[in-house]
């Protein structure tokens, strides 16, 4: 435990390290240097590269973890050529699904050409992208099987991202053209996967030699059937978060798929707490699920919704009540300022998604497991059908919409599938106190807009930036900070009063 715990604190730091590095470099740089069609394209070209991935591993990095254990000896750390089939793998995948791009490079082109050419005139770096992003995912899960997360980790939430930064910076000063930029891309993955596999030689425990004896019948077959699944789970869960890029750049264009790009990195830290509180929640609904404590997951689960909203709720109208004097600071931020009622709405859809995609778990842990598959293919076909039917009238804020629309099934059906399995379901009273705070922040943030803002662009004599800074941050000590004593005094969150009673030492 004590190697466990170790790695998991430096693991934990790395991550947030990353994502410092990530939001300067995505608020700060990217919206001042590069174009919004630029900032499209290298989104579209991650966003296909990542489902290249999804699909081409055929489900490796989840059956690393699951098969390791039928191959290391317990007394020995003889894996019997493990690490060979992890290479091999993926690497049939990815020659099958690099036929399959290929094949489609006509009707695809076809597709984007009238607004998004820029795209199809770099299609095929999306497959060295891939190839090199695969293979650093790959050795990454290798490391985390020998209990070494820290090193794979700080590879791909920092070093990554400094080396993207540089090259945003080569490319801002006219070091490296476009074409530079793009073959940089490349050149960072396979810097990355090169680390990652020199450290996994470094542990000198790996070898590429198989040992075919050790392939029994029954074991393959489940690893077939394993990898079937998941490959199936893969093509849904890696589609959903990522289509609406490729709508958006199919029929409006890439420098509309680079505002969109914003909107949505803000929107995502809405759902960012839940990562960490469904991490600890999951292991305790397992085994609730496993002793069949139906009366234990509904505590469970209710307490985990109500916190997330809360939390959620408080994350959200942080950004928009300030959300004027974010686009103020952004470089070129009236240029993205088009997109402020979009991040509203992609906001609400993290909403709903971090208060009830606790009830997953539940699923997953139960024997009708498979649901969760299926309702992953609900979820990308429903994006696929809102916005084909919503992009072409409304534009981004029509992909936005899809996205509130088709997170608003998904939960729906998750939470009648629960109800279904164990007769519990997430929801409480606290949920509608929740609810009524939100509108009440809301109206008062709309009442503030009316009546105060007005006195403060009176000033001349500050600049906007300063006007909004301090009308934002009274906004936020004002409302936000009476909201938050009513939440207190209204004791909707054992947990929240728990940590501000800690905070204010009572």
């Amino acid at each position: 435990m004590g190697v466990i715990a170790r790695q998991s604190i430096k693991g934990t730091i790395v991550t947030y390290l990353g994502a410092l590095i990530g939001g300067l470099t995505t608020f700060f740089v990217l919206t001042r240097y590069l174009t919004t069609e630029e900032i499209g394209l290298t989104r579209v070209l991650i966003d296909a590269a990542v489902i290249f991935v999804g699909l081409a591993q055929l489900g490796t990095s989840s059956s690393i973890i699951r098969f390791y254990p039928h191959f290391k000896d317990a007394n020995s750390e003889n894996d019997h050529g493990f690490f060979f089939w992890t290479i091999v793998t993926p690497f049939i995948g990815f020659l099958i699904f690099s036929l399959i791009y290929w094949a489609l490079h006509i009707p695809i082109a076809n597709y984007f050409s009238e607004n998004s050419q820029l795209f199809v005139d770099y299609y095929y770096f999306v497959l060295p992208i891939a190839f090199f992003m695969l293979y650093q995912q790959i050795f990454e899960t290798n490391a985390n099987i020998l209990m070494r997360i820290v090193v794979p980790r700080a590879v791909r939430e920092v070093v990554v991202r400094i080396l993207i930064l540089i090259l945003y910076f080569l490319y801002a000063y006219k070091i490296i053209s476009l074409d530079g930029l793009v073959v940089g891309f490349c050149l960072v993955y396979a810097i990355a996967a090169l680390i990652n596999l020199v450290y996994l030689f470094c542990l000198k425990r790996i070898s590429f030699k198989p040992d075919w004896s050790y392939l029994k019948k029954p074991l393959v077959k489940e690893y077939l059937f394993y990898t079937f699944f998941l490959l199936l789970t893969a093509l849904a869960s890696t589609l959903a978060p990522t289509l609406s890029s490729f709508f958006i750049a199919a029929n409006i264009g890439l420098d509309q798929t680079g505002i969109f790009a914003i909107a949505t990195n803000i929107a995502v830290c809405v759902y960012m707490p839940y990562r960490a509180v469904g991490a600890i929640a999951q292991p305790k609904i397992s085994q609730a699920m496993k002793d069949k404590d139906m009366q234990q997951i509904t505590t469970l689960t209710q307490q985990v919704s109500t916190n997330q909203m809360l939390v959620g709720m408080f994350v959200l109208c942080l950004f928009w009540i300030n959300i004027d004097f974010i686009f103020e600071i952004l470089p070129n931020g009236q240029t993205f300022a088009v997109a402020k009622y979009i991040v509203f709405v992609l906001c609400c859809s993290q909403l709903i998604l971090s208060t009830f995609n606790i009830s997953l778990p539940v699923i997953n842990f139960s024997k009708h497991y498979y649901f969760s598959l299926i309702y992953s293919f609900v979820l990308t076909i429903s994006i696929i059908i809102f916005n084909n039917l919503l992009v072409p009238q409304y534009g981004m804020m029509g992909s936005a919409l899809a996205n509130l629309l088709s997170y608003s099934l998904y939960v729906l059906l998750l939470i009648l599938t629960v109800w279904w399995i164990t007769k519990t379901h997430p929801f409480s009273r606290v949920h509608l106190k929740i609810l009524a705070l939100f509108i009440g922040i809301l109206a008062l943030n709309q009442l503030w807009l009316n009546t105060i803002s007005p006195l403060f662009a009176n000033i001349s004599s500050l600049s906007p930036v300063i006007l909004h800074f301090i009308d934002g941050t009274l906004k936020t000590l004002i409302i936000l900070g009476g909201s938050l004593c009513v939440a207190y005094f209204w004791n909707i969150s054992p947990w929240v009063n728990n940590i501000i009673d800690k905070i204010s030492g009572r």
